[in-house]
């Protein structure tokens, strides 16, 4: 390789390293560094060739151009500026930097001291400066071949009224699948094969959720107990997907990986499936102030992550992992709409989950929906075309925001999932709560022009007990974590029905099946956007663990031997009926004419009758079309119908379709039934 003597000034955007014009363009946003080095490196990262100053700053952006040079060129960063961390600045040049753009990540991180920009273990701790060099062992960008044959071409676009979502963790949901082979399992690959394929369609899926596929590293507590973030909610390369969730023959080849992931996207969107991605664009893993200097707190630590104001020497934690990415400053804005824009436009996915979004949405004043990334997010002309979807909190003060975020935003409502948990497992929710949770939230989301689904309805995801759980245990059982089981949420709605965990006792396995059943049923018949958590369609427990992010083993995997196929079947025919009938997903607010609450005994509820103590069995009757019967008594309930209806469905499988006036629903159930005038 030959290297020029002297880098050219060339332009100061876009940002990253891009393969132009004969040479490879370079560009780097520091608002305070004094200089900028680009570091060239042999091919293996191993040995830096040669240092160059980088031309700036322009409008805090420098730059330079090395003509002759290709894609596949390794490079990383040295910053140079004040090291006076009272005031926010952490620059060293002695820490080579990964490029926040890089397209292609090389190396293997692994926790070293001397990734630390300061002396760990020095009497003045991170206000100590560290002279040591990291950069054999620092990660290292590599210049990428320009994309061609974007994955968008053809791509499926589901309405917002017909979207069913399916979170979904890309290596757990295929490594135990015996239909998937051994050499796929577990990959990108694997979950776009046929037998995936036919999984999703036959269950009536339309767009998977992917729990985080950017490139992360684990946190260093999980690194010492040899324990992965399997979840990978600690993202570092923001422009990359995750060699982990690649074949073996492609994790040591970024550019494999990414057509790996892209024939993926492809695969899926011939099939009609939507993809959208789990992304974490609230924090990094160099963590709080005692977290290693590895990329953006090097280049520019003040500007890059919120600092506590009256001492800029702390970071500012309001996601829980010890930093919080500065998204109202315009340079960190252009920085996360530009990965996302690349998610779209080169990797072809359909929209984003954004998680503990209301940091996205927080300024000097809280959080605010019209902040300056949503407004810019709206305006973008990729952007606002494609699926939006907001984890309505974070982890600090204020931070409950459901029901807040603006425009086209979808939420994860985790008022539906409390409620339909408590309703059916007899907490103490009554029949009015239900009510207002299964009609989509409207005392949360009827404002604005928001739409019924805007509401994301959900009884379980990634977080927390799987459904099979939340029926057997009461208690967490997390120890494998390694955390004494103090990790994980506590105090989550559950029954184990009288016994914790696995049992043969018939009544207490009928009683959590019926349970299971009808939750799934009020999830996916309810108004708004129903979420499935992978599995719960078959069954799939964690054992209890409701915390499973470093358990990258059969916990977290998806049993597919022990799958459930009466619970596989009454998904599909939940969904089918979803499908079939536009009474079930209405795209505008129902009125109070449209929908008609009815007690057992057949006539409409009055306000007596949602306060009253006693059963807890109601009926909805839709535009007097359809009827759903509600009942999460131990027992049978008997139910007066007005004219003859057609059952349709029956949660807990006891009562076959069937032509009836009079109905007795059986315990622990949802019905579906339909009258026969307007068949």
């Amino acid at each position: 390789m030959h290297l020029p003597e002297h880098i050219l000034e060339g332009r100061h955007e876009p940002f990253g390293a891009h393969a132009r014009d004969g040479g490879v363009n370079f560009a780097v946003f520091s608002e305070h560094a004094q200089q900028i080095e680009l570091c060239i490196f042999d091919a293996a990262g191993q040995r830096e060739i040669k240092r160059y100053a980088l031309h700036g700053p322009h409008d805090g952006v420098f730059h330079g151009f090395l003509p002759g040079l290709q894609p596949g060129l390794v490079y990383g960063l040295r910053a140079h500026g004040p090291y006076d961390p009272h005031a926010g600045h952490r620059f060293n040049p002695h820490k080579l930097l990964l490029d926040p753009n890089a397209r292609e990540i090389v190396g293997h991180f692994s926790w070293r001291a001397e990734h630390h920009g300061y002396e760990i273990g020095h009497p003045d701790g991170a206000r100590s400066f560290d002279t040591r060099d990291n950069g054999v062992h620092a990660l290292k960008a590599r210049v990428s071949p320009p994309l061609t044959d974007s994955p968008r071409t053809n791509a499926p676009r589901h309405a917002a009224a017909d979207l069913v979502l399916y979170e979904v963790h890309v290596k757990g949901f295929s490594m135990l699948h015996v239909d998937i082979p051994t050499e796929l399992r577990g990959t990108y690959a694997g979950l776009a094969h046929p037998a995936a394929v036919a999984h999703f369609k036959q269950l009536g899926v339309t767009t998977l959720s992917l729990l985080p596929v950017h490139y992360s590293i684990a946190e260093p507590h999980l690194a010492d107990k040899h324990l992965p973030n399997y979840w990978g909610y600690n993202t570092l390369g923001f422009f990359c997907p995750d060699p982990r969730l690649a074949q073996a023959a492609h994790r040591d080849d970024p550019s494999a990986v990414t057509e790996e992931f892209r024939d993926m996207v492809r695969a899926l969107h011939a099939a009609g499936l939507e993809v959208v991605l789990d992304v974490v664009y609230n924090h990094t893993p160099e963590g709080n102030e005692f977290g290693p200097t590895l990329s953006f707190r090097g280049l520019d630590n003040r500007a890059w992550y919120r600092l506590q104001r009256d001492d800029p020497a702390h970071n500012e934690n309001l996601t829980g992992c010890g930093n919080t990415l500065h998204c109202a400053h315009p340079r960190v804005t252009q920085f996360v709409l530009d990965s996302l824009r690349y998610w779209v436009n080169e990797m072809g996915v359909d929209g984003f989950r954004f998680d503990l979004a209301p940091v996205l949405g927080r300024t000097n004043h809280g959080y605010e929906p019209g902040a300056a990334f949503f407004t810019a997010l709206r305006q973008d002309p990729v952007l606002s075309q494609v699926h939006l979807i907001a984890e309505p909190w974070d982890a600090a003060y204020d931070g409950y925001q459901l029901g807040r975020f603006p425009g086209r935003f979808l939420e994860w409502n985790d008022k539906f999932r409390d409620a339909v948990r408590g309703y059916w497992l007899g907490k103490g929710v009554s029949r009015g709560e239900l009510a207002r949770r299964f009609t989509a939230s409207s005392d949360v989301f009827r404002h604005g022009q928001r739409s019924p689904q805007a509401s994301v309805n959900f009884v379980s995801v990634h977080d927390g007990w799987v459904l099979a759980d939340v029926v057997a245990y009461e208690h967490k059982h997390n120890h494998a974590n390694g955390e004494d089981n103090r990790d994980g949420r506590n105090g989550e709605l559950s029954c184990n029905f009288g016994v914790e965990g696995m049992t043969t006792d018939a009544a207490i396995l009928d009683a959590r099946r019926s349970t299971r059943h009808a939750m799934l049923a009020t999830l996916l018949l309810a108004q708004g956007t129903p979420m499935l958590c992978a599995g719960d369609e078959i069954g799939n427990s964690q054992q209890g663990n409701n915390n499973a992010y470093c358990q990258d083993n059969a916990t977290s995997w998806l049993d597919w031997c022990a799958a459930d196929a009466g619970t596989l079947a009454l998904v599909q025919a939940l969904l089918a009926l979803r499908r079939e009938e536009p009474l079930l997903r209405p795209a505008r607010w129902m009125t109070d004419a449209s929908i008609v609450w009815v007690t057992p005994h057949g006539h409409a509820m009055h306000a007596h009758d949602w306060h009253a103590h006693g059963s807890l069995a109601f009926g909805a009757k839709l535009e007097s079309r359809l009827m759903l019967v509600f009942n999460p008594e131990p027992h049978e309930v008997a139910f007066h119908l007005q004219g003859r209806w057609q059952l349709l469905l029956d949660s807990s499988g006891r009562l076959a379709p069937a032509s009836l006036n009079q109905l007795h629903a059986p315990a622990r159930s949802l019905l579906v039934l339909r009258h026969e005038a307007t068949l």
